[in-house]
């Protein structure tokens, strides 16, 4: 059973003060999260996490993080500058993009970010827009073909297509590209892979660590460049549905460390740093969008209509996505009502919930919508005239503080020319 890090009692003192509806966050959830994570990958002294900023871009919670030891996981240019004003800077930052903009390799190279390369024609496009190759810099692998995981252990089964990514360079293009960075100049190599989403398995990281790692001693062998990490990048996932596993953290820690002791120790290259980018893992449970009932509609089917729309999040709208949802002082009541729980969009996609069973609802009713920590509020768009709404960090001390003010109709007109 999910359940809320907000009672009614606090929801309702908070709305009091920042009308809903609000995206909340839980900074104790967060720290303790980011703890069990450094602890996970403790064995490996060279260890960061990454945290990938599109998750959640807002300054109050990277600095959070920051505290906690993590790094940034950067892929535009608003996103450096947003992480240079939160005092990131140098190895602290990885830069991974595609179809990159000159300006935005010139401001990582200025900060001194590791620079993780997706394309091989971007090494010329990159010595000519900084006028050389850093020591340190990475590529994005794309092994292709069809990447498939299994686990009887949790019943779960993910399927992916790297083959249809756009994102990577092929292997033979990699060591190519290594070799090179190597006669440009660079000294120390990384290599980064993303094969899959949003897994709910302890084996994806150390299957993914398995194909990367073997494939690192191969590169060093061929092309003499030195590996200095490795990035697991994201995938890690987190359990939407209340009846779903969640990941183990620790057990994925040692899985990851076995393969590295099988594969890369005996290889000699035990020096190898293992770096993650997860944004979800890190922050989904621990953000909530919490709204009011301000409707209930009674046709073909059972509606309850709130002040929240796909604009605060867009997930179930785009995606189909499940998020739990409770109304907060009827957590033990019985669910025994079937509504749409919908938005005010004119799209009839704009729906947080179809067909749930919910107890029965009444106008007024706050209802909390699960793990929207991550690509939640930072998918918010103005679709309809719609305005994002405030973000909230529900301190460790149990106070409030706006992290995010809501926008205004002034905010909606400022950028539009008149005449």
């Amino acid at each position: 059973m999910k359940k809320p890090f907000l009672t009614k009692d606090q929801a309702e003192s908070i709305a009091a003060s920042y009308p809903t509806p609000f995206h909340i966050y839980d900074e104790k959830g967060i720290r303790e999260n980011a703890r069990r994570v450094k602890e996970a990958f403790s064995w490996n002294p060279g260890f960061k996490e990454y945290f990938a900023v599109k998750a959640t871009p807002t300054p109050g919670i990277l600095k959070v993080l920051k505290e906690e030891g993590c790094g940034v996981d950067c892929s535009s240019l608003t996103e450096l500058m947003m992480s240079e004003k939160c005092g990131f800077s140098g190895s602290d930052i990885m830069f991974s993009s595609n179809e990159t903009p000159p300006e935005e390799y010139e401001l990582a190279h200025r900060l001194g970010a590791v620079i993780n390369l997706d394309d091989i024609t971007h090494i010329n496009f990159l010595k000519d827009t900084i006028g050389e190759i850093p020591e340190t810099i990475s590529c994005r692998l794309n092994p292709g073909g069809v990447f498939q995981l299994s686990s009887s252990e949790e019943g779960f089964q993910v399927m992916d297509s790297p083959q249809d990514a756009k994102y990577g360079f092929t292997k033979d293009q990699l060591y190519e590209g290594f070799r090179k960075l190597k006669e440009l100049g660079a000294k120390h190599f990384g290599i980064h892979s993303f094969l899959a989403s949003n897994t709910i398995s302890n084996d994806y990281y150390p299957v993914l660590a398995s194909i990367l790692f073997r494939f690192a001693v191969d590169v060093q062998k061929k092309t003499g460049c030195h590996i200095e990490f490795i990035n697991l990048s994201g995938g890690v996932g987190v359990p939407y549905r209340p009846d779903q596993p969640g990941n183990d953290i620790m057990a994925i820690g040692q899985g990851v460390r076995r393969q590295y002791e099988e594969i890369l120790v005996p290889a000699g290259m035990g020096d190898v740093k293992i770096f993650t980018e997860m944004g979800r893992f890190m922050l989904a449970p621990y953000g909530a969008l919490v709204t009011r009932a301000v409707h209930e509609k009674h046709i073909y089917k059972e509606y309850i209509g709130v002040d929240a729309c796909a604009a605060d999040l867009m997930r179930p709208a785009m995606y189909g996505a499940y998020h739990h949802i409770t109304v907060l002082g009827k957590e033990d009541a019985l669910g025994d009502h079937i509504y749409d729980v919908v938005g005010g969009l004119c799209e009839n996609n704009d729906k947080f919930a179809v067909d749930r069973l919910l107890p029965g609802i009444s106008k007024g009713d706050l209802l909390y919508i699960h793990d929207t920590g991550a690509h939640g509020h930072a998918m918010g768009y103005q679709y309809n005239g719609k305005l994002r709404h405030a973000e909230l960090l529900l301190q460790t001390d149990g106070s409030v503080r706006m992290l995010r003010r809501a926008e205004t109709p002034e905010d909606y007109f400022a950028t539009i020319i008149w005449e």
